[in-house]
């Protein structure tokens, strides 16, 4: 009987593809050496400000609300564009960036006009997923966002659950102007070191570029099909 997980005949079979391939087997890959590498020439350069303005004209292709704002005057946005697209649910990550940026006292301000929050909690199991399901706006921080794309980068944590950005009607993303990057080479590189180092990297990932969006095959696209209905991206100015 075979035991699971147990491979077979595997260095016969591999020194007989060598063969048939007319080489000596290979036990490392070696990395190749390209000639040209385009993919770090985009936006090569460019400063905070200039990154600020491509990721601006990007969300206008995407369909995603773009508002720029100081860490002082946050709290007062936040609460402004929840009151103005009718939020009467929202939840959060459980995200030290929250108490950094001011916003820590957000639920209880909130609670007082009648919006319901919920933080995620590291326990909560169900339960947040029952909250999130139904919430009006979910917010969290971007961890990095893509100037060229339009897209907010998230790692999952223990206080950071996916559904937040996922489930809501109204997805939030808060992005430290610091944290814009031209493209995605720059976060799948920042990926790699942590690899190469030995660091932990986050199980999961989110690549987000605005709302959710599907095309049929005639290609007519209709936003907000299996997720968010609308996003809004609110850069800080976090100097």
């Amino acid at each position: 009987m075979m035991a699971a997980g147990q491979v077979y005949n595997r260095n016969s079979f591999l020194d007989n593809l060598a063969k048939n391939l007319g080489r000596e087997r290979r036990h490392q890959v070696e990395r190749p050496e390209w000639d040209h590498n385009p993919q770090w020439g985009v936006l090569k350069g460019a400063t905070q400000d200039e990154l600020v303005e491509v990721l601006k004209k990007q969300c206008l292709l995407i369909h995603t609300d773009v508002h720029e704002t100081v860490s002082s005057e946050l709290p007062a946005l936040i609460t402004h564009l929840i009151k103005e697209y009718g939020g009467k649910s929202v939840v959060t990550w459980d995200d030290p960036r929250f108490e950094e940026f001011g916003l820590s006292g957000l639920p209880k301000e909130l609670n007082e006009e009648e919006i319901a929050v919920r933080v995620w909690d590291q326990e909560g199991g169900e339960e947040n997923l029952a909250f999130s399901a139904t919430a009006d706006i979910g917010i969290t921080f971007s961890d990095a966002t893509l100037a060229e794309s339009g897209t907010v980068v998230l790692f999952s944590d223990k206080g950071k659950g996916r559904a937040v950005s996922l489930l809501p009607v109204i997805y939030f993303a808060i992005i430290p102007k610091s944290t814009i990057v031209p493209r995605m080479t720059q976060v799948a590189k920042h990926i790699h070191n942590k690899v190469e180092n030995g660091e932990l990297v986050p199980s999961c990932v989110n690549f987000i570029s605005g709302p959710s969006n599907s095309a049929d095959i005639e290609m007519n696209l209709i936003v907000g099909v299996h997720g968010p209905v609308r996003a809004t991206y609110i850069i800080v100015d976090d100097k």
